[in-house]
């Protein structure tokens, strides 16, 4: 770097800038702590971690991290086979991704976060030509390493459903955002385990009645003869704290086998 260049740093707005970048990375550290320190009374409790490892669907890799999402969406009409290509090629990336972490942690639970599937993204036939055979492959590789997928399903899966219950049963958990928990419990009820559905704008807007209301709705619709998890939709971090607390004591409340 040139001298020329140094000068940038001595500039007012950018000085001020680093400061900014350096006050929130010690903030971004003393998070964390928090995290690991709650994460290492939870193991102490005899408490599992909720997952060990993540890995993603290949079109979210490529979609995510490469030719981003407008590259990969263009790509679906442009260059279709050399995508479908590139998907074959992440399959064995992402499981190496999620079966490595696992190994090291002692988790055997792999998050994955459906970044791009969901209802209204693209249509259902290029859902099941593009996104769901190479995540299939992945999760099934995933499950002859001894390993859990979570797969979370953000936004809308009502219209694939019936796609993703094409799996064996019992292997998956399945964590939804803002789905139809009921055509979930039809669909996948006797398949997967169900979690999520507790969403965001409820536990940010919403009073403790209503969290309550609706958590003992799930519980009763979908948590009928076992299987369900109850849990947010997505990120809770906006959200009341009252709303958070009565999520929780609902479980307690009604999340008890009769």
């Amino acid at each position: 770097m040139t001298g020329n260049a140094l000068v940038l740093f001595g500039l007012p707005d950018v000085q001020e800038a680093l400061r900014k970048l350096m006050k929130a990375g010690e903030e971004a550290v003393r998070w964390f702590s928090v995290i690991m320190g709650l994460s290492i009374k939870v193991r102490a409790a005899g408490f599992a971690d909720w997952a060990g490892s993540a890995a993603k669907a290949a079109v979210d890799a490529i979609g995510d991290t490469l030719r981003g999402t407008q590259g990969m969406l263009l790509d679906m009409y442009r260059r279709p086979d050399e995508l479908l290509a590139a998907c074959e090629q992440f399959v064995p990336l992402m499981l190496d991704m999620g079966v490595s972490t696992c190994n090291v942690t002692g988790v055997p639970l792999v998050f994955m976060p459906l970044h791009k599937g969901a209802d209204g993204f693209m249509s259902s036939k290029q859902y099941e030509k593009f996104y769901w055979p190479s995540l299939k492959k992945v999760m099934l590789g995933l499950v002859e390493e001894g390993c859990i997928p979570i797969m979370f399903a953000e936004g809308s899966y009502n219209q694939r459903l019936e796609i993703v219950a094409d799996f064996p049963k019992g292997k998956a958990v399945w964590w939804f955002d803002k789905s139809d928990m009921r055509r979930v419990k039809q669909v996948l009820g006797n398949m997967a385990r169900i979690a999520g559905n507790v969403g965001i704008d409820l536990m940010t807007a919403g009073t403790p009645d209503e969290v309550d209301a609706y958590c003992k709705e799930l519980i009763e619709v979908v948590g009928k003869d076992g299987g369900f998890i109850l849990a947010n939709g997505c990120g809770v971090d906006h959200a009341k704290a009252e709303n958070k607390r009565a999520m929780i004591e609902a479980g307690k409340k009604y999340g008890v086998y009769r």
